[in-house]
């Protein structure tokens, strides 16, 4: 697979942080309910956008691969909404259905949102 020039590596996540970020995809085929109108607020096309999307990230993060800037905001987001939300995430489920508990997420989620946005620049998009 070719990377294009608007790939971006982040190189400095940890095998726990891809971790996450990936398991957090997994969840919205869980117990996380996604609305169309919640996945185009994400940038997806749809919910079942959404779902096919997932699949690959979670592939690629899996494998510390490079995404686009839009795709490294896209899982970003969908990770606060599914961790955080206990009304379209997870939410109370999380730490059942992932293992962790929130104080060890809140953990690599805010690391992972710095090194996103240092890396990737997803503000800027």
């Amino acid at each position: 697979m070719a990377v294009t020039a608007d790939e971006i590596t982040v190189p400095d996540l940890t095998d726990e942080e891809r971790q996450v970020l990936a398991r957090s995809l997994l969840e919205w085929g869980g117990p996380a309910h996604c609305t169309d109108a919640l996945a185009v607020a994400m940038d997806f096309g749809s919910a079942a956008d959404l779902f096919e999307e997932a699949r690959r990230l979670r592939l690629l993060i899996k494998e510390d691969r490079p995404l686009t800037r839009r795709d490294w905001r896209r899982a970003l987001v969908s990770f606060e909404i599914v961790f955080a939300s206990d009304v379209f995430g997870s939410g109370w489920d999380w730490s059942a259905t992932t293992g962790r508990s929130d104080e060890e997420t809140i953990r690599l989620l805010r690391s992972v949102q710095r090194k996103i946005a240092r890396a990737a620049r997803i503000h800027e998009i």
